[in-house]
């Protein structure tokens, strides 16, 4: 179900009027969009996910009231929806696009890809539009480019090759396929892959043709190569981009952050004179846009034994004033730590930890390097009781920056997980032979959902809010002085910039899994979310309780 919702300030007309969509497409060379257009994942190819509108403020939200809505294909659905002069384009499960009328949910025009036998539908994170073109994922690592306007198909580019990995990789994945989203830089289609050995692809935007490819998982010999203890490449795994990357022109990097292993045994204790961190895993790689160069990579978790992920955005913001003013690359694992980076050289600038976690017992403040708390180390026979919970803390849901205020919102869950050790002969969730279980907080008050805003150029948190359940949406900074959010039991709701207090909510008829937007129609601002459920990890690590 998309649903689309519109404030009723004064002024402003009751009935929209007729018009024809997609009469002026554009590119995405600059740096912003149009104010009342979303053309990526986060609008911003910065990834900060603010919108400049302010036409729905702190005074009149809470006057919002449901515009349209919308049944879609049936299916988890995370895909953030885009918006361009006044047509929305949504990425449904089971690989359906539609392009939709932004101001009464008319559908204008659907494209169903048509999977191979035996290849399961993924969810995915994003679409992407330049000019004419609409880039589409699919869940057999195609992108597809449709003509906006019609939905035809202009060209499709295989990037997976399931033939060979069925032959080559047999019992490791069966396909490539893409669970993130594509960006656009310099002419180009960028997007990352899961699958027996990830990668991140460039495609010409025009053509489909592919112009650069960079693994996540290095050979030996391979900068990072030799991190692996000892494991020979054929049975490395993991590396995996889940999220969409972010560009920034002032650099020409993309940023990607792979994901952990889950094959954790064989890293768990070093070898002699070996080292275990595991590259490119949990790390930022900085790669040149036009070549796919790797310009520098700073880990941010090595060796990750507790599937606690740093794969998610890597915003780009800038902090400070007059002389003491400089730009950051920012970005959380699950445990809601916040590594802080020079975006042009990866120098470590400084951390913020939420203070749930209980593995990083010391950061270097010069380096970034983290001491661990080796006890919770999973895998001698013991169960470890780890915070949070390997479903996040901080998870793919993105935190929303506002450059004004210079505020990060970010959404968290409050829970712990023990670490257990499984029978003999048995896997478990991890290769050390250990399966998570939801552990709820020592003396929580029942309420495991957080909003945290906190000041980056403190490094102070402004204010807490926090709900019965889980956030499982980015959060949405507007100019108007609000953020939009929405959890585990189907409430979406706004609140207070400035101090947390929640301003509107209303209920949802299912659990908004993807990320709220923004735009503007027919000169009338609307907020747009798909709730839709995905999969079932929201639910399995929730403590909540009925009322």
């Amino acid at each position: 179900m998309d649903l689309s919702f519109r404030s009723v300030p004064h002024g402003q007309p009751s009935q929209a009027t007729p018009r024809s969509p997609l009469l002026f497409p554009i590119g995405f060379a600059s740096a912003s969009p149009p104010a009342g257009s979303w053309l990526g994942w986060r609008r911003t190819r910065d990834a900060q996910g603010f919108s400049p509108l302010k036409q729905i403020d702190k005074k009149n939200v809470s006057k919002l009231q449901l515009a349209w809505s919308l049944a879609l294909p049936p299916g988890p659905n995370q895909a953030t929806p885009l918006m361009h002069d006044g047509v929305l384009f949504v990425h449904s499960f089971n690989d359906i696009v539609q392009a939709i009328d932004a101001e009464n949910g008319d559908v204008l025009w659907q494209y169903t890809y048509r999977l191979p036998k035996g290849i399961q539908p993924t969810t995915k994170k994003s679409l992407a539009i330049l000019d004419n073109y609409l880039y589409v994922p699919t869940s057999d690592a195609h992108l597809v480019a449709l003509d906006v306007k019609t939905g035809n198909v202009a060209w499709n580019t295989d990037v997976g090759d399931v033939s060979k990995v069925k032959t080559e990789h047999s019992g490791i994945w069966q396909a490539y396929s893409i669970s993130g989203g594509p960006i656009i830089a310099k002419g180009r289609v960028i997007f990352g892959t899961r699958g027996p050995k990830p990668f991140i692809v460039a495609l010409d935007a025009k053509t489909g043709k592919e112009q650069w490819r960079f693994y996540t998982i290095p050979k030996p010999g391979e900068i990072g190569g030799d991190s692996w203890n000892g494991m020979p490449w054929e049975k490395r795994s993991g590396g995996s981009i889940w999220t969409p990357g972010s560009y920034d022109p002032a650099t020409n990097l993309v940023y990607f952050g792979p994901s952990p292993t889950y094959d954790t045994g064989p890293l768990r204790n070093k070898i002699a004179g070996g080292n275990n961190d595991a590259l490119f895993t949990n790390a930022t790689l900085a790669l040149d846009a036009d070549t796919g160069k790797l310009v520098w990579h700073f880990q941010h978790l090595a060796n990750d034994q507790w599937d606690l992920d740093w794969a998610y955005e890597r915003e780009i913001v800038s902090l400070g004033k007059g002389a003491s003013a400089h730009r950051a690359l920012v970005t959380s694992g699950k445990m809601g730590l916040h590594d802080f980076l020079d975006p042009a050289t990866g120098k470590y600038l400084f951390s913020i930890d939420l203070g749930f976690q209980n593995i990083v017992t010391a950061i270097d403040p010069k380096t970034g390097a983290k001491t661990i708390n080796t006890a919770l180390i999973p895998g001698d026979g013991k169960t470890k009781t780890i915070c949070p919970h390997a479903g996040g803390g901080k998870n793919y849901n993105p935190s929303g920056f506002d450059p004004n205020s210079r505020i990060l919102y970010v959404p968290f869950s409050e829970n712990c997980m023990d670490l257990s050790p499984v029978p003999a002969g048995q896997r478990g969730s991890l290769s050390t032979g250990v399966r998570w279980a939801v552990r709820p907080v020592a003396n929580s008050d029942g309420r495991n959902g957080r909003l945290a805003a906190i000041d980056l150029d403190t490094k102070k948190t402004v204010w807490v809010t926090r709900e019965r359940t889980p956030f499982m949406t980015g959060t949405l900074p507007t100019a108007g002085g609000v953020v939009f959010a929405g959890g585990v039991d189907r409430t979406f709701s706004a609140y207070d910039s400035a101090n947390g207090k929640k301003l509107w909510t209303t209920r949802l008829g299912d659990v908004p899994n993807s990320n709220p937007i923004t735009y503007e129609a027919n000169g009338r601002q609307y907020i747009a979310i798909i709730p839709e459920a995905g999969p079932p990890t929201p639910r399995t690590r929730s403590t909540s309780r009925p009322k």
